[in-house]
């Protein structure tokens, strides 16, 4: 009898674990994700807004390699003492668009002088990569092409999560002019005297 009973006591124990096991979820941690690229809004059309809080881009962002269009790296650093001008688009942004033509025709007029055109587009590269080639491509986007990672994006438009955005910067590193949106008719002139400035600028710097 008593053997019964022991028997049947580590039975019950046992089906009792049984249960609790098969009611206990095993939660397996989720593999670690990439950075998501945060994805700007369009600037309102027509408009152009400075943005004037940053009088220098900070070392290590101009030392942050960037992974270019194609293939290889560059960093902003490669550039110094060159006037240069950053743009931050999008295949998807109307007012990019627009205004690439009319930066392309700017960066002729410069051709030979001592500025870098560099477009850093917003899009994750793992999935726009072909979307952004043929943009380059269709459009003649004759600047340096690269991505601009969550990184570099956040501090370029230094709290302005819109595009598209501009930055000129003159060869002694200060930040001429900094702004987003687009007006056309307005855009290119104004990217032309900044550039100008720019240049002024670093000719008159001590050498």
């Amino acid at each position: 009898m008593k053997r019964f009973f022991l028997r049947s006591l580590i039975l019950l124990v046992m089906a009792a674990s049984a249960a609790a096991q098969s009611g206990r979820r095993i939660v397996n941690p989720p593999p670690p994700r990439e950075p998501v690229i945060e994805t700007p809004v369009e600037a309102p059309s027509e408009r152009l807004t400075p943005i004037t809080e940053l009088s220098a881009l900070p070392e290590d962002l101009l030392n942050h390699e960037l992974k270019g269009l194609d293939s290889g790296t560059f960093r902003l650093a490669d550039f110094s003492g060159r006037v240069i001008v950053v743009n931050l688009w999008a295949t998807w942004c109307g007012p990019c668009r627009r205004e690439v033509p009319e930066y392309e025709k700017v960066r002729k007029e410069y051709a030979g002088r001592p500025v870098e055109f560099i477009g850093l587009t917003t899009e994750d590269p793992r999935t726009a990569t072909e979307k952004v080639k043929r943009f380059a491509h269709d459009f003649n986007f004759g600047f340096r092409l690269g991505w601009a990672d969550r990184q570099t994006a956040r501090m370029l438009m230094n709290g302005r999560s819109v595009i598209p955005q501009t930055l000129v910067i003159a060869g002694n590193g200060r930040i001429i002019s900094h702004w987003n949106g687009y007006s056309s008719g307005t855009s290119r002139s104004r990217l032309r005297e900044t550039i100008d400035r720019a240049l002024a600028e670093g000719s008159s710097s001590p050498q």
